[in-house]
């Protein structure tokens, strides 16, 4: 059997809950009726950052609780902490980075099967540069007729500035949130684009820092503190979600430079990750609780984001994001301020639900996987099966479909809101809106991986 052919009979055929060595538990079809929650306390972390927004709406409006689920949700101080208190049970589910179930699974940094019924977001992070370095970046810039810069703006702008540092014997230093957060891949997807060389990862050979050969030295900073380090002259430049780019801007500190929906547009953010020993144990809490999340999801779109303003509210309170109203408004509502009173339309700079946004695409965990590949952090030569094996032991549209279909049967949500079950095969058609022009194919990740100019290439080893 073929791997495609198996992945279709797991979507079309009866579903199987919780991908083991040697064990599944197989659960009806997914318009079967759902039974009651076999776990209905539960504790949910996330990390101050506006993408955990549907975490916040379903429970503020009452859909964790009409499927049965008493929640309580917890910020955490970082994204390892996060983890590590999925995979110890202190939590039984979490917002999460959408490289950390993966890297988990494969065994980098910490190893442990965890897997994610409901992507959270698409887009919602930025790359921020120190007020001194972009002044020194604006005379390399196109400018429009009104004076202000052309966007996207891409690292070729950035490169003179890291050679002048680096011919000072000065290291250009920039932060990123963890090793395997999508910001580190965009922040260096972004670099190497403009010739910029991010440093390789070699953890056969003790080293972790992900800095060799690195012409800008990138380093793990938690989101909240971005901006303070920024302030401080630690680091030049960061990537982070919302709302610390905007925060920046705010203190008059920095300038946030391109987003990562000019990056890759429409790119796949955070994820919501349970244990696979969680989704095995409790398989109706697990599709009850997707089914929250997906209804959370939907309600931050309605209507051409009409309920943002009601969002913003919400996470500005303390025990969610904790920023002001107005400055996580400044992303959230459509818009995105760059340089201070550059403030442009952006419509799709966070999405909750439209583009098939909460949909676990097995492509989407395969990007990550090329890049931990391109960089080092996986250290050898991988068949294009095994990406493709991965992706289906960590991302589960099967868990998500049968959540919606129960949505659809529910009359909660309309059939035409999600894919089409029945033919859906988990793998977007090949990507073309990235800022190198460069092509992705979720089917050809070995191909993809030898088109990059900086980066590991088949045969490479550190």
């Amino acid at each position: 059997m073929t791997w495609a052919t198996s992945i279709t009979q797991q979507m079309t055929k009866p579903l199987i809950l919780g991908i083991t060595i040697g064990t599944s538990l197989c659960i009806a079809s997914a318009n079967a009726e759902i039974g009651y929650p076999e776990k209905e306390e539960l504790k949910f972390g996330f990390i101050k950052l506006t993408d955990m927004a549907p975490i916040a709406v379903a429970y503020e409006k009452g859909y964790f609780e009409e499927e049965g689920l008493y929640v309580t949700i917890e910020a955490q101080a970082n994204w390892k902490v996060l983890l590590d208190g999925v995979i110890d049970g202190r939590l039984d589910g979490a917002h999460m980075l959408a490289g950390q179930p993966i890297a988990a699974t494969i065994g980098y940094g910490t190893q442990a099967h965890i897997i994610t019924p409901f992507s959270m977001d698409l887009n919602g992070n930025a790359i921020t540069v120190s007020n001194d370095v972009w002044a020194k970046m604006k005379p390399n810039i196109a400018k429009q007729a009104d004076g202000k810069p052309v966007h996207p703006i891409t690292a070729d702008s950035l490169k003179p500035v890291v050679e002048e540092f680096n011919a000072a014997g000065k290291p250009f230093n920039m932060g990123m949130v963890f090793p395997v957060s999508t910001h580190n891949y965009e922040l260096r997807y972004w670099l190497a684009a403009g010739g910029i060389h991010p440093g390789f990862y070699a953890p056969h050979k003790g080293d972790t820092s992900g800095q060799i050969d690195a012409q800008a030295l990138l380093s793990v900073t938690p989101p909240p503190q971005m901006p303070s380090t920024l302030e401080a002259g630690t680091i030049y430049g960061y990537c982070v979600g919302e709302p610390w780019n905007q925060q920046a801007v705010f203190k008059g500190i920095g300038v946030p430079v391109v987003t990562d929906y000019e990056i890759w547009k429409n790119n796949p953010e955070k994820v919501f990750g349970i244990t696979a020993q969680f989704a095995e144990k409790y398989p109706n809490t697990t599709i009850r609780l997707t089914r929250a999340l997906i209804r959370a999801a939907k309600w931050l779109d309605d209507n051409n984001n009409a309920n943002r303003p009601e969002a913003v509210k919400i996470l500005s309170q303390p025990n969610y994001v904790g920023a002001d109203y107005d400055v996580i408004a400044n992303s959230m509502t459509g818009t995105f301020e760059y340089e201070k009173g550059d403030k442009r339309a952006v419509p799709d700079f966070n999405v909750f639900f439209r583009h098939n946004a909460t949909y676990p695409y097995y492509s989407d965990a395969i990007w990550y996987l090329t890049q931990m590949r391109r960089w080092g952090q996986i250290e050898q030569d991988q068949s294009d099966d095994w990406y493709k094996d991965v992706a289906a032991k960590v991302y589960r549209p099967d868990l998500y479909a049968k959540a919606a279909q129960s949505l659809i049967d529910d009359k909660l949500i309309p059939a035409s809101a999600f894919p089409d079950f029945s033919t859906e095969s988990g793998f977007k058609a090949p990507q073309t809106h990235f800022i190198d022009n460069l092509v992705y194919d979720g089917n050809q990740p070995n191909a993809y991986i030898n088109s990059f100019t900086i980066g590991l290439k088949q045969g490479d080893k550190l």
